[in-house]
């Protein structure tokens, strides 16, 4: 089973990913540096270390779906 605390919502408006606010610092409409064709390399079981741009809060994702990324620590 899939914590849900590890997930978080991100969306894809054009060739960006992003997520509608900051799950550290809150700031809104962050985009990640991290294209939507690099999502499919995670669902296949690549790694992905994501630094927020923000706030500078590392993460690796581990999984995805169509909706969210699914981290290796809480982020909720």
């Amino acid at each position: 089973m899939i914590p849900f605390s590890h997930t978080w919502p991100y969306d894809i408006l054009l060739e960006d990913l992003y997520v509608q606010y900051c799950p550290f610092c809150d700031k809104e409409n962050v985009i990640l540096p991290m294209k939507p064709k690099e999502l499919q390399n995670v669902r296949e079981g690549k790694k992905k270390l994501l630094v927020f741009p923000c706030c500078k809060t590392s993460l690796t994702v581990i999984d995805t779906d169509a909706d969210y990324l699914l981290f290796d620590r809480a982020v909720r």
